[in-house]
């Protein structure tokens, strides 16, 4: 095979780009309890929020870094060198017409507005560690909907952001959602009302501008009874030659009947260690869905989960990631069913490239006292090089007589005859490489929506580009 690159037109510098920025509050380098008192200072937040911020900055210091099980390149993060804290002003504008002129530049040279006008019900964009921008479809608000960062959903709606905040997803569960509870700014805060039904997504889009810099966001959905909303997350950095830390805390509530969908195309650049906790609880007939894509950053571990709290709950996880020379994709999913006749579903593809590693964890658990609950696993595996790693660590427990579990793994390589019989009808080298690729992911990306299916098939080509040899 040659080694030729195809020719694909996609502008590698979409995310790539960087503005020297004057910020008016900056929390200075390092994590200390002076760290946390000043980003309590800069928000005005009430004294039980400064010392949620203390235990969790304390359980952070205490808990050792997970590498008995986990990549050793976790041990590569400078902690003591990290900005924490980085913003312009804490309250994000209305209309684009607000924001500044160089913030608004980022996020047109990254197609927000032009999303938002296109297909979303509502739009947040972060920019460091603040939003700069959020705004909800009129028709929305008049129906009950609160779609905010998690500073107004404390300020202004506090009777429902305490009820939930921190609940799911408790401030000692790990060592990283441990560091978001002491740091965490933006992100965001969205309850749906009884019986209502968003038909448009609401989106967050996460920017990373500042070098040596963490960012921290903090989202808590809450779904009332009966209701719908779909959510997506998207996010792009610079490249800079030092290590960016991104460490977000993700709380979804779904309570009695409600349906939540989470989507997520994480395209951080590869100097960047993606370090996220997820995870959903479903009441009663309730359902939870992750659709979760990790094509960017230099270490990725995340894998979302859900708490089957009530009967006929279910939950599912659909997850693609794409590991090229130099990053690590450590996801998976976690099932935990806590009431009987409950089922969920896990579906997990990866593909390694060049020296690329990908890792499915999975965790299923199913104790003795319920059933009829019922679980599906399936995760596979596409190598592309011979030196392409990939590794698969499912942990299934179920106990009881009326449960039922299915999991089917499988690792293959695409092979040189592939490859020649597509040249054979007319395809370069590459192309053909990239059509294995898509065919091998396509019926996990229908399930994202049409705009970021389509954004999902450019990346793979792109990241595939240079790939053959």
């Amino acid at each position: 095979m040659s080694t030729e690159a195809p020719e694909i037109n996609i502008d590698r510098s979409k995310g790539d780009f960087s503005y020297a920025e004057d910020y008016a509050y900056d929390a200075g380098i390092g994590l200390s309890p002076d760290t946390i008192d000043y980003i309590s200072k800069v928000k005005g937040e009430e004294a039980w929020v400064n010392e949620f911020r203390h235990k969790a900055l304390k359980i952070f210091q205490d808990k050792p870094m997970p590498t008995h099980w986990a990549s050793k390149d976790l041990d590569s993060i400078k902690f003591e060198d990290v900005r924490y804290y980085l913003s312009k002003g804490q309250k994000p504008s209305r209309t684009w017409d607000d924001v500044p002129d160089d913030v608004k530049e980022t996020f047109e040279r990254l197609g927000i507005p032009e999303q938002e006008r296109a297909f979303l019900a509502g739009v947040e964009a972060q920019f460091d560690s603040e939003a700069a921008y959020s705004r909800m479809k009129e028709e929305m608000e008049k129906l009950g909907v609160i779609f905010v960062g998690p500073h107004e959903g404390l300020h202004e709606h506090p009777e429902i952001f305490k009820k939930f905040f921190g609940k799911v997803i408790p401030i000692g569960d790990n060592k990283f959602s441990a560091l978001n509870s002491a740091c965490f700014s933006g992100g965001s805060f969205i309850y749906v009302p009884k019986g209502v039904k968003v038909a448009q997504p609401l989106q967050a889009y996460f920017r990373i501008n500042a070098e040596n810099f963490g960012q921290f966001e903090r989202t808590l959905i809450i779904a009332d009874e009966g209701s719908e909303v779909t959510y997506m997350e998207g996010c792009t950095a610079p490249k800079f030659e030092t290590a960016t830390l991104h460490s977000a805390v993700v709380e979804l509530v779904a309570l009695k009947g409600a349906k939540i969908q989470y989507i997520t195309v994480q395209n951080w650049s590869n100097n960047v260690f993606n370090l996220v906790t997820k995870r959903g609880m479903a009441e009663e007939d309730a359902e939870i869905r992750w659709i979760d894509c990790n094509i960017g950053s230099r270490l990725t571990m995340k894998y979302p989960g859900v708490v089957l709290k009530g009967e006929r709950a279910r939950g599912e996880v659909i997850s693609i990631a794409l590991a090229n020379d130099g990053q690590h994709q450590d996801t998976g999913a976690k099932m935990i069913h806590a009431a009987s006749n409950t089922t969920s579903n896990v579906i997990s593809k990866s593909i390694s490239i060049g020296e690329g590693r990908s890792t499915y964890r999975g965790q299923v658990h199913i104790p003795k006292r319920l059933s009829n609950c019922k679980n599906n696993t399936e995760c596979d595996a596409l190598l592309i090089n011979t030196n392409s790693r990939t590794d698969t660590y499912p942990a299934i427990t179920v106990r009881g007589d009326h449960n039922s579990v299915q999991h089917e793994a499988s690792v293959s390589k695409v092979s040189a005859e592939q490859i020649f019989y597509m040249q054979q009808r007319g395809l370069e080298e590459g192309e053909a490489m990239s059509l294995a690729v898509n065919g091998f992911i396509n019926d996990l990306a229908r399930e994202f929506p049409m705009e970021y299916s389509v954004e999902l098939k450019r990346l793979i080509d792109l990241e595939m580009e240079g790939s053959v040899g």
